[in-house]
């Protein structure tokens, strides 16, 4: 059942990726398809939406220090 859920959960995120226009390589695409943590893949689906690049997925959340300070 977890699987199936998973499964849903990294379409769901190629798919944000996809309408975006954003690129996917073969890297990223077998990260999402083989991760089974449903709170990792949330988190890359919340992503999905802001990120530039696929490849941001994996690393710091987008709202950092930085983005704070500037709107101050």
């Amino acid at each position: 059942m977890i699987q199936g859920v998973a499964e849903g959960e990294a379409k769901g995120v190629l798919r944000v990726l996809e309408v975006r226009g954003l690129a996917v390589s073969d890297d990223v695409r077998t990260r999402i398809t083989t991760c089974t943590d449903l709170d990792r893949l949330g988190d890359w689906l919340d992503r999905a939406g802001t990120v530039a690049h696929a490849e941001e997925l994996f690393g710091e959340a987008p709202r950092g220090p930085e983005s704070t300070s500037e709107q101050s």
